[in-house]
């Protein structure tokens, strides 16, 4: 038989195994210690009305469902996207109805699965003028206090860029940025309502709040991102004023999820107090650290 017109056929046969492996087998994250643990498998769980967590058991991520379409709130890290698409399918959602992905910041162990997760599904990413720019360059910036400890990532081709404050909709549904930055320039608070009947709550995926650097980053004297103090006392003040009956943060340990979940507990009106006075409190301790003589 003639080769050439064998080719055809053999595109058929191999097309489906390939879209099989980049659907399902995503490398580890080199020289993470910690990505391992965080990655665990979490089977989907129902938070409250059309909002599910699919995330990781270290690595949140949450669906925001609506018959019009969903939104995918964070995507841990690339190894994660396999696991995030098969609990969003567990649950009896399709990841092309995804048509929306937002992220709280842009490293690679909350930003890592979103290129993946995107291409599969069709979704427009959309972020913050730093995360998008982060996002698009596959990498974090200068001005990031962590520069240089992570991963490069794969880039994401366009980006949706948001103003703090704006309001994000696919079909019904409507979730809104809040700038919260200091951890990354780019750092970003979704809030949305969910309702469970007559029965409705105010959710927030509250960024990481958290002064964490490489070595060589000082909060007291950066130039490369000089308002990082100013941003965390703003986000501080955020935190403290939205409407706030079930909080979860990107690392679901940081606010106590797990614990939460299994105890009945998940709404609780002062949690995203606690959490701007515990971040308040850490950030004055690192700026005592930085002022002390050396």
């Amino acid at each position: 038989m003639n080769r050439l017109l064998l080719l055809p056929l053999a595109l058929v046969l191999f097309a489906a195994p390939l879209q099989a492996q980049e659907r399902d087998t995503v490398p580890p994250t080199p020289n993470c210690s910690s990505c391992a643990e965080w990655n665990r498998p979490h089977a989907a769980v129902k938070l409250f009305g059309n909002t599910y967590y699919v995330g990781t058991e270290g690595l949140a991520a949450l669906l925001v469902t609506s018959p019009d379409g969903h939104v995918l709130v964070d995507a841990g890290l690339p190894e994660s996207a396999p696991l995030i698409r098969r609990n969003i399918e567990s649950l009896g959602f399709r990841l092309t109805d995804v048509k929306l992905i937002v992220n709280s910041h842009a490293h690679f162990d909350h930003a890592g699965g979103i290129p993946m997760l995107a291409r599969l599904s069709g979704a427009t990413v959309a972020a913050l003028p730093s995360s998008a720019a982060w996002l698009e360059a596959g990498r974090p910036l200068e001005d990031d206090p962590q520069y240089g400890m992570g991963p490069t990532l794969e880039r994401v081709p366009r980006v949706r860029v948001l103003r703090d404050g704006e309001t994000v909709r696919v079909g019904r549904l409507e979730l809104t940025a809040h700038k919260t930055a200091g951890h990354t320039p780019g750092g970003t608070t979704w809030t949305w309502r969910a309702c469970d009947g007559a029965a409705c709550h105010s959710v927030v995926y509250a960024d990481s709040q958290t002064p964490i650097s490489s070595d060589d980053f000082l909060y007291t004297k950066s130039r490369r991102y000089s308002t990082g103090v100013d941003d965390f006392r703003a986000g501080h003040a955020v935190l403290e004023r939205v409407a706030c009956d079930i909080l979860v943060t990107p690392h679901p340990a940081a606010s106590q999820l797990w614990e939460r979940v299994e105890k009945g507990t998940l709404v609780d009106g002062g949690a995203c107090r606690r959490l701007a006075s515990s971040a308040r409190d850490a950030l004055a301790k690192r700026l005592a650290a930085e002022r002390a003589p050396r």
